[in-house]
């Protein structure tokens, strides 16, 4: 895993941290919300995939949870200097979440990724190796491990999405993603963003791959990042993204001067 890593550093760096902390390989990001008892677990399989080496951090956002996952953070960053605590003062949903911790990163390469444990940290290092020559790589689950409900809703929502923003993401649910820095950080966040990802960063010219991984039971607790209402707000979120498609500004640079300089325009 150390060999992936380090064959995928890349010049461009990330914003220095406010504390003028270096910058690592890889930043794995996970919004939390009530997940305390699946995040030592978590923490302990990120751990094994990725090795006992300093070159990667996991950025744990808390979104307003209540049942101690907070308090459980700050644990796990006192023991694991690698661990990043994010906390917010109200629940603002997995968009956000996903936002402040692609915002807090130090990563050259950023994998995001649930808290819930349905998501397996195993499947990493292949999407990592799939990065090369690439922008971004964005899994798709072979066989969901979800109720009937939430798999039927997820087939139509994106059958739906697709349709409108004119791409072909099979899986536009799975959190699990791994970006190039420059690709993570270009992106413009609003509310429901999570889930047109791979479609905002083609709009900006981000060449994204697909990739199989794999979909675990949950173990412990209960979804909170919920279906419900997710009919309508993801409607109103995929009109949005067709009307920024739709009027994208793209403008050719013939020539520019700098001085004595004189960069021509492709």
């Amino acid at each position: 895993m150390a060999a992936v890593l380090h064959n995928l550093l890349v010049p461009v760096e990330p914003p220095p941290a406010a504390d003028g902390a270096p910058s690592v390989a890889l930043s794995v990001v996970a919004p939390v919300f009530e997940e305390k008892e699946n995040l030592r677990t978590l923490h302990s399989e990120i751990v094994r995939v990725l090795g006992a080496g300093k070159d990667w951090e996991l950025v744990l956002v808390d979104d307003g949870s209540r049942d101690g996952s907070d308090a459980l953070i700050r644990e796990l960053a006192r023991e694991d200097p690698r661990v990043v605590g994010v906390f917010f003062a109200a629940n603002r949903g997995q968009s956000a979440a996903t936002a402040a911790g692609v915002q807090a990163s130090r990563g050259r390469v950023v994998a995001t990724l649930d808290a819930d444990l349905q998501n397996d940290p195993a499947d990493l290092p292949a999407m990592l190796g799939a990065l090369d020559g690439n922008d971004a790589v964005v899994g798709y689950r072979v066989k969901r491990q979800d109720g009937f409900v939430r798999r039927v809703s997820s087939r139509i929502g994106n059958g739906v999405r697709n349709r409108l923003s004119k791409d072909s993401i099979r899986d536009t649910g799975c959190s699990l993603k791994v970006f190039r820095a420059e690709a993570a950080r270009s992106i413009r966040w609003f509310n429901g963003a999570h889930r047109f990802l791979p479609t905002l960063l083609r709009h900006q010219g981000f060449t994204v791959v697909e990739h199989p991984v794999s979909h675990r039971p949950r173990r412990a607790g209960k979804s909170k990042y919920g279906i419900r209402n997710r009919a309508l707000r993801g409607l109103l979120d995929v009109l949005a993204v067709r009307w920024m498609r739709a009027r994208r500004i793209d403008f050719p640079v013939k020539e520019v001067i700098r001085g004595r300089e004189v960069i021509r325009g492709r």
